[in-house]
């Protein structure tokens, strides 16, 4: 099975409980700083490679085509299919079926979260069902997932309390699998959903990291800001801005603290540049008793008042207490203090940088759908599978500091967002 190159996605919807501002204005055309809300969303799939998109108009369908016309001034092709207002998502799949494509990937036009194609082919490809959905943790939510990621239950009413994961797009369609299971061309896409959960036909990947929305105003707003261009980099302590501890211990002092003197230049060069930091540290030394709560914190605003007076600005420290054997999902190579990060900062982690000096901070990059650059030994990359691998690798975190620029696109502020 080849990956989807095609996206298919659902833009007819009313928009009502964003009126008044859609009542000239179709709900995928809400403005985010400056530019309609759908233009993440290709902007998103174009950056995996995805150039080839059908939009399934309704509700002024015809503001939508104005602006995006066929696509060309970006490099992709879009075409259209244009229905009624009253149709619903199951009708508007069927009628554009010959549009299109054996397999696609189907989003809804008010979500966004980071998403890789490659994670959630996998999953598609393992375990051989004809749709596989992208789904958030929330409670209640409307849908149940098993440990080998087969959709157990779907319930798009919420009336079920132990449904702790709710359904948000980015899915992976197989075509004729899935017509087959129309009762009615007239119907809504989760009806078809329910009944392929019900016979095992549909499985899920668990995104992490928090989803947005522009469904209503207030999740308008934040959603906003959550796309809004950052310049926040987040970075690990020991080994990075600071020399490690021999192995098996741990800087348990402020006087044990000692910088590495090139990471704070180049953090100060980023500074300048209008750059902050958030600093991501695995700290076993706590539940081993080696590391005091009050000493760290005493460390950490020693770190942060010195920062400062080079013009560096921490905004926050992500700390993993735990001992390696307890499987926690905050210490790295887990992902969790960066989902963490994203929640607390709005980081859109997808257009985020993370330093570190060791493999499973590349790993955890990787695990929370960011990118990362590797101040360390080159051996730390023979840890690493290919599509764990960090954009730069240098023992000198000066010499990346072009390839930190090159990433934020800071020459080209039309595509930062």
């Amino acid at each position: 099975m080849n990956k989807p190159s095609q996206v298919v996605i659902l833009c007819g919807g009313l928009g009502t409980r964003l009126r008044p501002h859609t009542e000239y204005l179709p709900k995928p055309m809400i403005q985010c700083n400056g530019k309609p809300f759908l233009l993440y969303l290709l902007q998103q799939m174009s950056n995996q490679g995805l150039r080839n998109f059908v939009l399934l108009t309704g509700y002024l369908g015809k503001n939508i085509e104005i602006f995006f016309g066929d696509g060309s001034q970006w490099g992709w092709s879009i075409r259209y299919s244009k229905g009624s207002i009253d149709w619903d998502t199951g009708k508007r799949i069927w009628e554009a079926r010959l549009q299109l494509d054996k397999n696609f990937i189907l989003l809804y036009s008010d979500n966004f979260v980071p998403f890789s194609l490659d994670k959630v082919f996998a999953l598609h490809e393992k375990n051989q069902t004809s749709l596989t959905l992208t789904v958030s943790p929330k409670s209640p939510g409307n849908v149940s997932v098993d440990k080998s990621g087969v959709v157990k239950k779907y319930d798009n009413n919420r009336s079920d309390q132990i449904l702790d994961f709710v359904e948000i797009g980015y899915m992976i369609v197989d075509k004729n699998k899935t017509l087959q299971f129309y009762e009615s061309q007239d119907c809504s896409f989760s009806s078809v959903i329910e009944k392929m959960v019900s016979l095992s036909e549909v499985s899920a990947l668990v995104q992490h990291d928090n989803y947005h929305s522009i469904s209503d105003p207030k999740r308008w707003k934040i959603a906003e800001k959550y796309l809004n261009f950052k310049k926040i980099i987040l970075v690990d302590r020991d080994g990075v801005i600071n020399k490690k501890a021999k192995r098996g211990e741990y800087i348990s002092n402020w006087s044990q603290f000692k910088w590495i003197s090139d990471t704070r230049f180049a953090m100060k060069i980023l500074a300048q540049k209008g750059f902050k930091f958030i600093v991501i540290s695995n700290q076993a030394g706590i539940a081993r008793g080696m590391v005091d709560l009050n000493e760290l914190e005493n460390i950490h605003i020693n770190m942060k008042n010195e920062l400062l007076n080079d013009g560096i600005e921490i905004l926050d420290i992500y700390v993993c207490p735990h001992h390696w054997n307890e499987d926690c999902f905050c210490r790295k190579p887990n992902p969790g203090m960066l989902f963490e990060a994203s929640k607390d900062w709005l980081l859109r982690l997808d257009k985020t940088l993370f330093i570190g000096d060791d493999h499973r901070d590349c790993k955890a990059s990787y695990n929370a759908g960011c990118k990362s650059i590797l101040v360390g030994k080159s051996s730390e990359m023979d840890k690493l599978l290919e599509y764990e691998k960090p954009i730069c690798t240098n023992i000198r975190l000066t010499e990346c500091v072009s390839n930190i620029l090159d990433f934020f696109n800071l020459n080209n502020t039309n595509d930062n967002n």
